[in-house]
């Protein structure tokens, strides 16, 4: 059993892929080939965000849009302190400081009224984090943010083909960024990335720094970095992207199995009212979190913890970060456990999971 199982998709889709990848191939467009831009058009069409600008990697993302949005040094941006470091480092990458800032307990993602509180002179921006596949209370996020003259760029990394009122992740905000890390719910063979956005002169200026800040070969505007998307990535992901509502679906029925059988047993993910979740992760919360653990793998059922220390507390920020009070982060990082989700799981695994876990709770 995997906690994400690409070989069982590799398997349904291989003609498909292969196929895709050849063209790449015989064309030796490995740069900025047709298939980039044809990616480009469909991500833009799937999530209703008038540009799509593929890149190197979720990081990247991240720092392409940081950069678009001119971040100084000491600059304050918001964000969540349950998260991934990747949200937080692109911050202090362009000397900026991140604020850190507690979540909701059920939702796992930034709680808008704790961004009142890390208002300070300096604030510039929020990052609010779509945790685990659901995304952020992005209309709160962003009415608090509109009032207090603050930009939002939704950190979509786990929530691409999520719905929040109606409307899709990355096409909430301003910007919006996500990853196509293979483990993604969308995810490539490598590592790729995206940047949303509405905004015309946005889209331009991420095009420019993905590039070097090149507008034509050898001319250079802006001080950008190498953060194009290989081709072969994009034409993994055009395959993939055409299966991904049926997929999205699979996952969504394996995480409703897993919720009516552990409602009685764990604190198990919530998802708000009009709203979905891609379910990249399945989190639940449990006491002795650790000696679970170590259960389920001596009963082979693998496991993650996603995320064991809040980044406040993470030795990389001691000098660049502002922590907030956060005690909803704290306790989600002692008692969170990642259960086996993805597409292809069978119900046999869940089941496995399922009987195990039990088992590790009345041990």
């Amino acid at each position: 059993m995997q906690m994400v199982d690409l070989h069982a998709q590799f398997s349904a889709y291989e003609n498909e892929i292969r196929a895709e990848m050849d063209k790449v191939l015989t064309s030796a467009a490995f740069i900025n080939g047709p298939a980039v831009e044809e990616l480009e058009t469909a991500l833009s069409v799937y999530c209703g965000a008038k540009h799509a600008v593929a890149c190197a990697s979720g990081t990247d993302a991240l720092l392409l849009g940081l950069m678009a949005k001119d971040v100084q040094p000491g600059d304050e941006i918001i964000v969540p302190a349950f998260t991934y470091i990747a949200t937080a480092s692109m911050v202090s990458l362009c000397r900026a400081r991140p604020v850190f800032v507690d979540v909701d307990p059920f939702t796992f993602n930034i709680d808008p009224q704790q961004i009142l509180k890390a208002l300070t002179p300096r604030s510039r921006g929020v990052i609010p984090v779509s945790l685990f596949g659901q995304c952020a209370d992005m209309d709160a996020v962003c009415d608090i943010a509109s009032k207090h003259g603050l930009w939002v760029m939704e950190d979509a990394a786990q929530s691409f083909g999520a719905a929040y009122k109606g409307n899709m992740s990355c096409s909430l905000s301003e910007l919006a960024v996500t990853s196509f890390f293979p483990a993604k719910p969308l995810g490539c063979y490598g590592d790729g990335g995206a940047v949303f956005t509405n905004n015309d002169n946005l889209a331009h200026k991420i095009r420019i720094l993905r590039n070097h800040g090149q507008v034509k070969r050898y001319h250079h505007h802006e001080i950008g970095i190498n953060g194009r998307m290989d081709t072969i990535q994009a034409a993994v992901l055009q395959v993939k992207l055409r299966h991904f509502r049926e997929e999205v679906a699979m996952r969504q029925a394996a995480a409703e199995y897993y919720s009516r059988m552990l409602s009685e047993f764990v604190k198990i993910p919530s998802v708000v009212d009009d709203s979905t979740s891609t379910w990249a992760q399945y989190t639940i919360r449990v006491p002795k979190r650790d000696e679970i653990r170590k259960y389920l793998t001596d009963a082979g059922i693998p496991s993650a913890v996603h995320y064991p220390l809040p980044l406040g507390k993470q030795k990389a920020f001691t000098h660049s970060g502002t922590q907030m009070e956060t005690p909803a982060a704290d306790d989600l990082a002692s008692s969170v456990l990642s259960l086996p989700i993805h597409s292809f799981i069978s119900r046999n695994d869940q089941s496995e999971v399922v009987k195990h876990l039990k088992a590790a709770l009345s041990a």
